[in-house]
């Protein structure tokens, strides 16, 4: 795709998303469009769809901002058409999809800054997306999805259960990927969560699950999830992952349930002859929010290139907290001293880290806010990852 191509589509969807509830204009035309030409493919998608509209266009805005990087948009579209598979979607509907999103587009912006040579533009990018997609799930031979039966549910904290699963055949993920999942309760509700541990031999994955206070989903996951339920996984996904036989030395930030994939990842590099540095930040409001501070205490004491810093924004619990004693990060081994503040701001301040590989995981605003702040400390933009925030 050419850069004049490339700039035609970015100048059309900033000019959209510049404008006061200009997303959510377009998704919704985009949706009524889709749904009275094509009435058949409602079925795929949940009866609210106020979570589905913004997922929409943070999609379409990641695509935007990677049309000149191949390297970096095709393997995401390639996993994203993988994971489609699950809803059983063909090419007559990644058509319906395109059709529908041109349309949108060009009734949003109007005649005047829809010319012939933007229409060709998106029909290019368009079919980029639908063509890359297709092609990896059709020589995609794993399963469109995995059934995944619930052996555990374990309450963490008042909102935060951890829940373990054990698949129904393999699957060879990746650490620090992510996977869609649906339950029982929340049907064609697919969201994202990150395995705790590795993959392994026993067919188990392990989530770490907080409530959104009035979410759909993440409260039924935590309060109606019982033994032996049975779960929709998706295709993994993500990029995040310590490459082996690198040299060069890691900073992981993690918040909340955000240590999740970073532990997965640790647990993996300790089955490895060696490894690089790491530094790990692990965050939360209070202390009671880095529940996992003894496995990562443990992870610390049995391997020496670990380095595990605990942070909390308030150093007392809420009142509703009883305390058991295992977030005293001063009580376990292996753990740097509590450092107290806001996440993104510590971290800066204990770098520079210049010369280190960057993963940030948790909240969009957490993620945005420590990269800028690392950004501003010196830190170069190409040495941070993390995964898409939708």
């Amino acid at each position: 795709m050419d850069s004049r191509t490339v700039a035609l589509i970015r100048t059309t969807f900033k000019a959209v998303a510049a404008e006061e509830g200009g997303p959510e204009k377009l998704a919704r035309s985009f949706y009524a469009i889709l749904f009275t030409d094509h009435p058949h493919v409602r079925d795929f998608f949940p009866a609210a769809l106020d979570a589905q509209r913004d997922r929409l266009v943070k999609a379409i805005g990641y695509v935007v901002d990677r049309l000149e990087e191949p390297e970096k948009l095709l393997p995401f579209l390639a996993q994203l058409g993988r994971d489609h598979r699950k809803y059983g979607v063909t090419a007559e509907h990644y058509a319906a999809v395109g059709t529908s999103l041109h349309a949108a587009l060009r009734a949003y912006t109007g005649t005047e800054m829809w010319t012939d040579e933007v229409e060709r533009a998106w029909d290019e990018g368009i079919g980029l997306i639908a063509e890359t997609m297709i092609k990896a799930a059709d020589q995609e031979d794993t399963p469109p999805y995995w059934t995944g039966t619930v052996i555990e549910n374990r309450a963490v904290l008042q909102n935060l259960s951890v829940v373990r699963l054990r698949l129904d055949q393999p699957m060879q993920y990746a650490a620090g990927q992510y996977i869609s999942v649906q339950i029982p309760a929340r049907p064609r509700m697919w969201r994202y969560l990150s395995p705790a541990i590795p993959a392994n031999a026993n067919r188990e994955v392990e989530f770490h699950i907080r409530a959104v206070a009035g979410g759909w989903v993440s409260p039924a996951m935590i309060g109606h999830t019982a033994i032996g339920d049975q779960w929709l996984l998706g295709s993994p996904l993500g990029g995040l992952g310590v490459p082996r036989n690198t040299r060069r030395k890691m900073l992981m930030v993690g918040c909340g349930t955000g240590i999740a994939p970073l532990r997965a990842q640790l647990m993996a590099m300790t089955q490895r002859r060696s490894n690089p540095k790491v530094r790990l930040f692990v965050g939360g409001h209070h202390p009671c929010d880095l529940y996992d501070l003894r496995t990562l205490s443990e992870l610390a004491v049995a391997n020496k290139w670990l380095t595990v810093t605990p942070v909390v924004e308030n150093e007392e619990n809420p009142w509703w907290y009883v305390d058991s004693g295992d977030e005293r990060a001063g009580e376990l081994p292996g753990l740097e001293p509590r450092r107290i503040g806001q996440i993104g701001r510590v971290v800066a301040a204990e770098g520079p880290w210049k010369d280190h590989d960057v993963q940030i995981v948790g909240s969009p605003s957490m993620v945005q806010t420590t990269k800028f702040r690392l950004m501003a400390a010196g830190t170069p933009t190409k040495n941070i990852r993390h995964d898409p925030l939708f």
